[in-house]
């Protein structure tokens, strides 16, 4: 993606972001992999960090420490729990009403990487709730209140309704991307202690209705 990272907050401790989708957060492996939104902003500010990670084929907003101490106190924050995540994602299939999913996840294949319901996974839970029908199924609020690889699109495979456009967990054919969007994060400011919610100003998928 060459799409330009659209700046949604900047203040002495953090930066905040609209990761388009397509473009990794940090680098891959290999040297066509070496593009990604924490080599494009660490260019213009060496010390910035990346506080957590977004899979490439997904966008929104994206949180990024300006120094060592604020990256060690909002690790903590989400470490606690007590950082407020909403996604909106296009699932296939009807879905209806809100549910919770709770299931242990852990990775049961490398290559690619693909993570799903083990005993002896690390507990996972997202909370769901139908927004709307969309062309592709239903379009979903998902709020993850813990932080899993792959959690948000490993569960939603598990309860029957992939993500549309999932290469791993369901059909990439049916989408030129993944449809799931980090709408918002919320949280107290651990330096202010004011209260702060981030919202992506991107339309998300629009390009396909």
């Amino acid at each position: 993606s060459t799409l330009p990272l659209k700046l949604l907050m900047l203040d002495p401790w953090l930066m905040v972001v609209d990761k388009p989708a397509g473009l990794l957060t940090q680098p891959g492996l290999g040297p066509d992999q070496q593009d990604s939104v924490i080599t494009r902003l660490q260019r213009k500010e060496q010390g910035l960090r990346l506080v957590h990670r977004l899979d490439r084929d997904t966008s929104g907003v994206l949180l990024l420490a300006r120094s060592a101490d604020a990256l060690r106190r909002l690790s903590a924050l989400f470490a606690e729990r007590r950082i407020n995540k909403l996604y909106l994602a296009d699932v296939e299939g009807d879905l209806h009403g809100r549910g919770c999913i709770a299931s242990p996840l852990a990775r049961l294949s490398r290559h690619p990487p693909r993570y799903g319901s083990h005993p002896e996974g690390r507990l996972a839970l997202t909370l769901w709730k139908v927004c709307a029908a969309c062309a592709h199924g239903t379009r979903i609020w998902l709020r993850p209140l813990t932080g899993r690889s792959h959690q948000l699109r490993a569960h939603l495979a598990e309860l029957g309704h992939p993500i549309v456009g999932d290469p791993i967990y369901g059909d990439a054919a049916r989408s030129f991307r993944l449809h799931l969007h980090s709408q918002a994060l919320s949280f107290r400011h651990p330096f202010t202690h004011r209260r702060v919610r981030l919202i992506s100003q991107e339309v998300p998928f629009a390009t396909e209705f």
